[in-house]
C-alpha cells in the first residue's frame, strides 16, 4: 500500500489532553528524592549498584530489563539484566566462574524477595555477555536475557576499522545472542541460543498456548520476529525464526503515517542466515518483505495479545505502542504519542494486574512510568525524582501486589505498593 493510501487510513490527530486520564491521583514529592509516587502508594529500595551480593560479588550497574517469578514460601524471584559493556567496563569477576566471553561484563543478577518485601539474597545467575538490555519471562520458570550487541573479535569482511572499532579486540567471540536463565538455581550455562536469530535483541515475550517466541530488535530500521522451536520450553534444541509481513504492506515502515487501531493481516517468512556475520538479519527479512519498525524495544504477552514499543516511531518521532492478536495474525497501531508530554520514548512495559499497562519512558529530561488504560489513556503513575536517567524491567509478583521497577543508572531496584 501506497503512502498516499496509508494516509486516507489514519486517523485524525490526537491531542495530549484528550488523551489524559486521571487514574491514581497527582504525585506526590518523595521527601528521599527517589521516585514520586500518587497518594497512598510507597516503595522501598531493595538492591543497588556496588552493595555486596550473597555470593560475595558486588552488585553490578545499570539496571535494565527484570522478570518476576513465583519462589518458596510466598517469595518473589526477580531476575534482572545488567547493561554493560566491554568499552565502559571492565570484568573484573574470576576466572574460574563459568562465562561466556571473560572480556564482556554484561549479564543478570537474581534477587529473592520476601513477602514482606525484603531483600534475602542476591547473586549473579549469568555472567560474560554484552549489553544485556530487555529480554522476558517463560511459562516454564526462566528469563531469557537479551544482548543489544552485535560486536566480534575482529572486523568482519567488508566492515571498516571506524565502524568496529570501539569493541574491536575487547570481545574474544561472537556476540548478539539470547541466554537462558533459570529462574531456581545459582549461575547459569551461558550457551548462546543462536537459532533465536543474531542481532540487536531488545526483548522477547512468550505466547503460553504454543511456546512460541517473539522477539524486538532496537534499530531504526528494526524487524519484528517469531521462533518456533522445535520443542517447547527447548530452546537449545533449535526452531525455526520468521519475520513479520503486514499482507498488502510490503517492507511498509510503520513509523511513518501508519492506521490508527485499523487491525492489518500479518504473514510470516521463513529466514536462512540466522547467525550471520555481520549485522544483515533484518535486511534479509526486509528483501522478504518484513515490515519495519522504528526501534522495537520492549514486549509483553496478555490473554491472546502482544504489546510492543517502538521507541521513536510516530510523526513526532517520539513513540508508538503496536498489539499485534495472535490468533487473528493482526497487527494494529495501538497508540502514537502526539508529543513528549504523553509517551517520550516509551521501553520496556508490562500488563498490570488491573488491566493497564505500564511503561517506561527512556526519553530526555524527567523520567515517568506512564500508565495506558485499555481505550488508549494515559497517566504518569511515577516520576523518577532522583535523577533523569531511564526507568526500566516493570514487572509485577504473582501476586499482582508488588510492582518491581529499576533506576537504570546508578542501579537501583524498587518494589512499589499500595492500592492499585
Amino acid at each position: 500500500m501506497m503512502a498516499s493510501s496509508l494516509k486516507k487510513l489514519y486517523s485524525q490527530p490526537v491531542t495530549s489532553e484528550s488523551l489524559r486520564v486521571n487514574k491514581f491521583g497527582s504525585l506526590k514529592s518523595d521527601p528521599n528524592g527517589i521516585i514520586d509516587l500518587p497518594e497512598g502508594f510507597q516503595y522501598q529500595v531493595l538492591s543497588q549498584v556496588g552493595e555486596t551480593m550473597s555470593d560475595g560479588l558486588s552488585v553490578p550497574n545499570n539496571h535494565d530489563g527484570m522478570g518476576a517469578f513465583s519462589g518458596e514460601n510466598g517469595a518473589t524471584i526477580l531476575v534482572r539484566n545488567h547493561e554493560l559493556d566491554p568499552v565502559t567496563t571492565t570484568n573484573n569477576l574470576p576466572s574460574d566462574l563459568p562465562q561466556y566471553d571473560r572480556n564482556s561484563p554484561g549479564g543478570t543478577t537474581t534477587l529473592i524477595i520476601d513477602q514482606t518485601r525484603h531483600l534475602q539474597k542476591h547473586y549473579l545467575s549469568l555472567a560474560g555477555t554484552n549489553r544485556n538490555c530487555g529480554g522476558g519471562a517463560t511459562p516454564w520458570g526462566s528469563w531469557i536475557s537479551c544482548e543489544e550487541d552485535v560486536a566480534t573479535p575482529y572486523p568482519p569482511p567488508g566492515y571498516s576499522l571506524e565502524q568496529v572499532l570501539p569493541y574491536w579486540g575487547k570481545v574474544s567471540v561472537k556476540h548478539g545472542y539470547n541466554f537462558e536463565v533459570p529462574a531456581q538455581g545459582l549461575l547459569a550455562d551461558p550457551k548462546p541460543l543462536t537459532a533465536m536469530g543474531r542481532f540487536r535483541h531488545e526483548a522477547i515475550a512468550v505466547d503460553p498456548q504454543t511456546g512460541y517466541i517473539y522477539q524486538t530488535e532496537d534499530q531504526n530500521n528494526s524487524c519484528f520476529y517469531r521462533f518456533r522451536p522445535y520443542q517447547s520450553g527447548k530452546l537449545d534444541q533449535g526452531g525455526i525464526l520468521e519475520a513479520m509481513v503486514i499482507k498488502d504492506m510490503p517492507k511498509v515502515d510503520t513509523a511513518l503515517d501508519f492506521p490508527l487501531n485499523q487491525p492489518q493481516v500479518v504473514e510470516w517468512v521463513p529466514l536462512e542466515d540466522v547467525d550471520p556475520e555481520h549485522d544483515t538479519l533484518r535486511y534479509e527479512a526486509q528483501t522478504k518483505g518484513a515490515a519495519i519498525f522504528k526501534r522495537g524495544e520492549g514486549i509483553c504477552y496478555s490473554n491472546g495479545e502482544l504489546y510492543f514499543t517502538c521507541t521513536s516511531g510516530g510523526k513526532a518521532k517520539v513513540g508508538q505502542i503496536f498489539r499485534y492478536n495472535i490468533a487473528k495474525a493482526t497487527i494494529e497501531l495501538f497508540l502514537e504519542s502526539p508529543g513528549r508530554e504523553v509517551l517520550d520514548y516509551p521501553d520496556n512495559l508490562i500488563m498490570s494486574p488491573f488491566g493497564d499497562l505500564i511503561v517506561c519512558e527512556d526519553g530526555r529530561g524527567e523520567q515517568f512510568l506512564v500508565g495506558i488504560t485499555p481505550e488508549g489513556k494515559y497517566y504518569q503513575f511515577a516520576r523518577n525524582a532522583l535523577n533523569n536517567s531511564e526507568f526500566a524491567g516493570v514487572c509485577f509478583a504473582p501476586d499482582g501486589k508488588t510492582m518491581f521497577v529499576n533506576i537504570y543508572r546508578p542501579g537501583l531496584t524498587l518494589a512499589i505498593w499500595g492500592n492499585w
